[in-house]
């Protein structure tokens, strides 16, 4: 892990802040590609960093108040409920709320050789603000991924690190969309909580309240835009990750039916050769 510079909380914010690092030797996890090294949630922060250069690569996410960042020495950007930016290697980087404000702060540190994968595809201009929105549902995303850091399972850190490569390429796809597109683009949304909230557990209430709609909306919704029912491409989409967890990491399949949100492993092997044609460790064994 590289080290970040360190401030006392009161130099942060006058509210309580929350910092949660990684608390086992990255060398257990099962995905060293990337690995999320700390998470921080600053309500209130009013600190500004000035010149500030980092070792490795953050995201923050800005979900009150308003603030500027500018990369080495360029144009100062506005940043506003609802942006993105970066901090990473090489660059020289100043940022923060306005003198005398302050917002509301959502980062995570990370690190591994599937940053250089990203950056060779969807992760572009990372030297410009984001504006992506803002959406309750993020927030419970995020506070599920610090669950899962905090935990101390490496199973379960390696669901965070997911779920951050998820949230990421949603939030670039996302930051791209077209003006004038809300029906489409609650769609977007409503697919993007369901497909990063995938070590979480999803109940269709929750889920519809979260985007602000009835349940019979959200079913309504999910189906027009993907052909399938709700609870059906639920399933769908976790089959497709287990598929992925089978070929990429030597978990157990009792470890992948858990982080996923199947306690009894029989019926996660009936399901997963349901949609895949074969039962979880047949599919590994064949490939």
């Amino acid at each position: 892990m590289t080290p970040m510079t360190r401030f006392l909380d009161s130099m942060i914010s006058p509210q309580p802040i929350r910092i949660v690092d990684l608390k086992i030797d990255s060398s257990k996890l099962s995905i060293p590609s990337l690995t999320i090294n700390e998470m921080g949630h600053l309500p209130g922060r009013t600190l500004q960093r000035s010149q500030a250069t980092f070792e490795s690569w953050a995201f923050l996410y800005i979900a009150g108040g308003s603030g500027f960042y500018r990369v080495n020495q360029g144009p100062v950007q506005h940043v506003e409920k609802g942006c993105l930016f970066f901090v990473f290697p090489g660059s020289v980087i100043d940022f923060g709320p306005k003198e005398g404000g302050h917002w509301d702060e959502y980062y995570v540190r990370f690190e591994g050789s599937r940053i250089q994968e990203w950056l060779g595809s969807w992760l572009v201009q990372t030297d410009i603000v984001k504006h992506v929105g803002f959406e309750e549902a993020w927030i419970a995303q995020l506070d599920a991924m610090f669950l899962l850091l905090e935990s101390g399972s490496p199973t379960q850190i390696d669901g965070a690190a997911l779920q951050l490569e998820a949230m990421l390429f949603n939030w670039m796809a996302k930051s791209k969309l077209p003006q004038g597109q809300a029906t489409t683009s609650k769609a977007v949304d409503v697919l993007q909580d369901i497909a990063t909230s995938l070590y979480s557990p999803l109940n269709a209430e929750q889920l519809a309240n979260r985007h602000h709609m009835a349940v019979s909306t959200l079913r309504r919704l999910v189906s027009q835009h993907t052909g399938y029912p709700l609870h059906d491409y639920i399933h769908r989409l976790k089959m497709e990750e287990t598929k992925r967890l089978l070929l990429s990491t030597d978990l157990p399949i009792k470890e992948i039916a858990d982080a996923l949100g199947y306690p009894d492993e029989s019926y996660f092997s009936r399901l997963f050769k349901k949609y895949g044609g074969l039962a979880p460790r047949h599919y590994r064994a064949r490939s």
